[in-house]
């Protein structure tokens, strides 16, 4: 076991063979014309407490089910869910209100929903599919390199030079901002040189990291990305051999954060799901590869219906997990599916691969948030999923909108 490498290597190229014979259409990105989000007013709000638990407080789940019977939000109902909070490094906070502007009604499922309940426990379905990255080749690399460790506990994905995405109640619970997100950082993964470092001999730690590195036994066969798992070996002193350490963090203040409105005390002063996520500016610029927004596409348009998405599990100690599966089910701004997850990874950045319109080129891009596990009431049955909040054209002008400070660079995604 000791000398075992495992390749195992996929290359996602947007389509899938069936029966080792016929392939799939083409699966492309399509650029559309945005609805705008233009920022009508900026008012200052008293600082907040930042005394909230890391909880999220959600009264219902409106999900798979509830948009059959839910009347589809009024234009001033919009508007207010897009208008947001801004909080900035030194405590102080505001309220901008937006108009929405050239909005096309999107096409709603028939799903309908009787809300569902909050569980905080371990969100692994059945064998324990992840992957931990442990190759510093691929951690340095894109697309393993645009993952994020947020200092309350999340993970995140650059989608910029000086923005993360993540999730909302990663920084607030519905209702006041976490203890912790005063001062909230981003930690990038940062590599060590080759020769830095005091050399050492094999420790009990070292020993559990090695162990942490092995992967559980399952169906690995259609992994989706070209991920080397194993133990890279380094030599001590001694002559004895070590694995690769964890990977450190180089921790980054944030300058600000943005959160909508519809999940910071939005409609009815509740928290919705369907608002679950923030953007982070830092307070100094990276130079690492990052991640591109993308529209959410149905499940039809999925290549082989699979999602993907990689963060910072809590019960793997710092190392970076990735994991991948098929959607289950959809509503407008909801994916519904089995992916492998524990707290920690939730705010890591959904993605997948397509091709580019006008050079066929493949490209990854994020199409939404892992937001975490929720029990949903399906036709009176309870059942349970790992929830993503989809980024629709609504929500990639307001992103958008966010990083540019200017709608005009929001025209189409």
């Amino acid at each position: 076991m000791e000398n075992m490498l495992l390749w195992l290597i996929f290359f996602t190229l947007g389509w899938v063979l069936n029966d080792g014979s016929e392939m799939e259409p083409d699966f492309t990105w399509h650029l559309r014309k945005l609805p705008r989000i233009v920022s009508e007013r900026t008012f200052h709000l008293a600082s907040p407490t930042f005394e909230a638990s890391a909880k999220m407080l959600l009264n219902k789940v409106c999900g798979i089910e509830c948009h059959e019977n839910l009347p589809a939000p009024s234009l001033s109902e919009l508007e207010d869910s897009l208008s947001y909070e801004t909080v900035f490094e030194n405590g102080t906070r505001t309220l901008t209100r937006v108009k929405v502007k050239d909005l096309v009604p999107e096409t709603t499922q028939n799903f309908t929903s009787k809300g569902a309940s909050v569980r905080r426990k371990r969100q692994v379905f059945g064998t324990d599919s992840r992957f931990s990255i442990s190759d510093k080749r691929f951690l340095s690399n894109f697309p393993f390199n645009t993952a994020v460790k947020i200092s309350t506990g999340c993970s995140g994905v650059l989608v910029s030079p000086s923005h993360v995405l993540t999730a909302a109640h990663c920084i607030h619970d519905g209702k006041d901002y976490i203890k912790g997100s005063k001062k909230l950082r981003v930690g990038l993964l940062r590599m060590r040189r080759a020769g830095s470092g005091k050399r050492r001999s094999v420790s009990k730690r070292d020993r559990r990291d090695v162990d942490g590195g092995r992967q559980r036994k399952g169906n690995r066969r259609n992994l989706r990305e070209g991920v080397k798992v194993g133990r890279r070996r380094k030599e001590t002193g001694r002559g004895q051999k070590v694995a690769d350490r964890r990977p450190s963090f180089q921790w980054t203040r944030v300058k600000n954060t943005h959160i909508p409105k519809g999940w910071a005390g939005g409609r009815r002063g509740n928290a919705a799901l369907d608002y679950d996520y923030a953007l982070l500016e830092l307070k100094r610029a990276h130079k690492k590869k990052y991640m591109e927004l993308g529209i959410s596409p149905t499940i039809k348009k999925l290549p082989g219906g699979m999602i993907h998405f990689s963060g910072f599990d809590r019960d793997r100690a710092d190392q970076l997990v990735y994991r991948f599966c098929s959607v289950s089910d959809e509503s407008n701004d909801l994916l519904y599916q089995y992916c492998d997850a524990e707290s920690g990874s939730t705010g890591s950045g959904v993605y997948l691969r397509l091709k580019e319109s006008d050079t066929k080129n493949w490209k990854r891009k994020i199409i939404a948030v892992y937001s975490g596990h929720q029990w949903i009431d399906v036709h009176g049955v309870q059942k349970d999923y790992n929830i993503a909040v989809r980024i629709t054209p609504l929500k990639y002008a307001q992103i958008c909108l966010w990083i540019h400070g200017d709608e005009a660079d929001c025209t189409y995604g």
